[in-house]
């Protein structure tokens, strides 16, 4: 059964990053009624405004890391539109870290917002996409896959939600709920600026060129946008990754050579201890 988005109330975590923000828009000319969920206040505010107002939209304060902040929204979100139809867990961190310099609060805090932070978002609408038979969809990443070096936690927390939303997907189904991922490689937005733009990513990713060159970012919405309306389970974007994400344990050993080469990560690894 697919999803006709007009009308439809789609929650998103993360709703002022990069991707939040593309898919909101996105949504909101499918005729979706748009539910924001982020840090700022002023900046979710900003955002409802700037997709039409609160006919439109519905903004909240929420961390992920607290899934009292997210049951309090989404009752506002229910008392504003009425229903839950969507929710897109896409609040998410990353940066680059060799173990060496690697701190436990570092590790932990990419497993709380990454991960737990998707168990709390589903945790918390499960009441409400039961009602309407809804859609769960995660932001994972092509991470879950191709599993770089100095980049352990984030790999680690991608490959979790998809082991957790393969899970839910079985687990859900007697109640009409579909569960999906969807994993894109590199697309810009303010946070992977951030983290590419750093020298050891640059050496560890060939500065982005050949098998990690960039996507276009609206190549991403759109699948993300079909990917809800068609209830798929599985999307990477772009979508010919598909076959690294089928056969990733095949073609690991191949990636590995040739898109992390021995000399550049050990330089990457060295500079950053030297750094930090």
């Amino acid at each position: 059964m697919t999803i006709n988005l007009k009308d439809k109330v789609v929650l998103i975590t993360g709703s002022t990053g990069g991707l939040g923000k593309a898919t909101a828009k996105a949504l909101l000319e499918k005729g979706a009624k748009l539910a924001l969920l982020d840090l700022d206040q002023a900046a979710i505010q900003a955002q409802v405004e700037e997709l039409g107002g609160e006919t439109n939209a519905f903004g909240c304060a929420a961390n992920v890391c607290s899934l009292q902040d997210l049951e309090q929204c989404y009752a506002a979100v229910h008392r504003h539109f009425g229903r839950i139809d969507v929710v897109i867990a896409n609040a998410g961190v990353g940066y680059t870290e060799p173990l060496e310099t690697m701190t436990e609060q570092s590790f932990e805090k990419m497993i709380d917002v990454n991960l737990s932070g998707v168990f709390r978002t589903f945790k918390a609408a499960l009441p409400y996409v039961t009602q309407t038979q809804g859609h769960l969809l995660a932001v994972s990443s092509m991470a879950a896959f191709v599993n770089a070096p100095l980049n352990s936690h984030y790999a680690a927390t991608k490959a979790g939600v998809l082991a957790f939303c393969n899970s839910l997907r079985v687990e859900l189904r007697h109640l009409g709920i579909s569960v999906g991922t969807i994993h894109p490689t590199f697309f810009k937005t303010p946070m992977t600026d951030a983290i590419m733009d750093s020298h050891c990513s640059k050496l560890v990713f060939n500065n982005y060129r050949g098998i990690w060159k960039f996507v276009d970012a609206q190549k991403v919405v759109q699948q993300l946008v079909e990917s809800i309306e068609q209830r798929k389970q599985l999307v990477t974007a772009p979508s010919g990754l598909w076959v690294v994400a089928k056969a990733s344990g095949l073609l690991r050993p191949l990636v590995e050579r040739i898109g992390f080469r021995k000399d550049r990560v050990e330089k990457a690894v060295r500079q950053t201890i030297a750094e930090y």
